[in-house]
C-alpha cells in the first residue's frame, strides 16, 4: 500500500508541464525539516467508515474524498509523539497543488507548507496567508472570509486550501486525538 501511495503522489507532482509548476520541497526534505530532531517519523493510515465519513462531514462541513486517510506521526527520544505530518494534493484549477499540515499534539496547527504548485506562480498563496492557519483548531471560523483572510488574485487555491484543512482537522480530531486521548 505504502507503494501505490507514494506512487501516486509522485504521479501528482509530475503530471503537468514542469515548465508551468515547481517542487519546493520534497516528501521527505519537507518531514525533515518539520521534525529536524525526531529519530523516527512513522506513516500511519485510517481506514475511514462510512460513519466515520458522516462525522468527519458534519465537523468540517466539506465532503471527504477519500476513506483513506494517511499521516505521519513524528517520535522524539522517548518514543512519545511530538507531532503529527498530513500531506494533501487536489487539483487548484486544472493543475495540481501539494502541501503539508503539520499539527502538534495539542491538535493545532503549527504550519502549512507548500511542497509543489502547478499552476501559475501568482495563484500560490503567500507565506503570510498560510501563517493566518497557525495555532488553529478546527472551528466555525476557520473559514475564508471569516477566520481566514481571501486571498486577492487567488481565491481557489485559498478556498482549497481551507477546505482541505477544515477535513484534515476534523479526521485529526474523531480519529487521532481521541485514540491518543487529547
Amino acid at each position: 500500500m505504502k507503494k501505490y501511495i507514494s506512487i501516486l503522489l509522485l504521479a501528482v507532482l509530475l503530471w503537468t508541464n514542469p515548465v508551468s509548476g515547481k517542487v519546493y520541497l520534497t516528501k521527505d526534505d519537507a518531514l525533515k525539516q518539520a521534525f529536524p530532531d525526531a529519530p523516527t517519523i512513522d506513516r500511519l493510515s485510517i481506514f475511514l467508515t462510512d460513519e466515520d465519513i458522516k462525522q468527519a462531514q458534519e465537523l468540517s462541513k466539506v465532503k471527504v474524498e477519500s476513506k483513506l486517510f494517511t499521516y505521519y506521526a513524528a517520535r522524539g527520544k522517548g518514543n512519545e509523539i511530538i507531532g503529527y505530518a498530513v500531506f494533501e494534493s487536489h487539483i487548484v484549477r486544472t493543475k495540481p497543488e501539494v502541501f503539508m499540515v503539520v499539527i502538534n499534539i495539542k491538535g493545532e496547527i503549527d504550519y502549512i507548507e507548500i511542497l509543489a504548485f502547478y499552476e501559475p506562480p501568482e495563484y500560490i498563496p503567500p507565506k503570510r496567508w498560510l501563517d493566518l492557519f497557525k495555532g488553529r483548531r478546527l472551528d466555525d471560523k476557520l473559514r475564508v472570509k471569516s477566520g481566514i483572510s481571501a486571498i486577492s488574485g487567488a481565491s481557489i487555491t485559498g478556498e482549497g486550501i481551507t477546505r482541505a484543512v477544515r477535513n484534515i482537522l476534523a479526521i485529526f480530531e474523531l480519529k487521532i486525538l481521541k485514540k491518543e486521548g487529547k
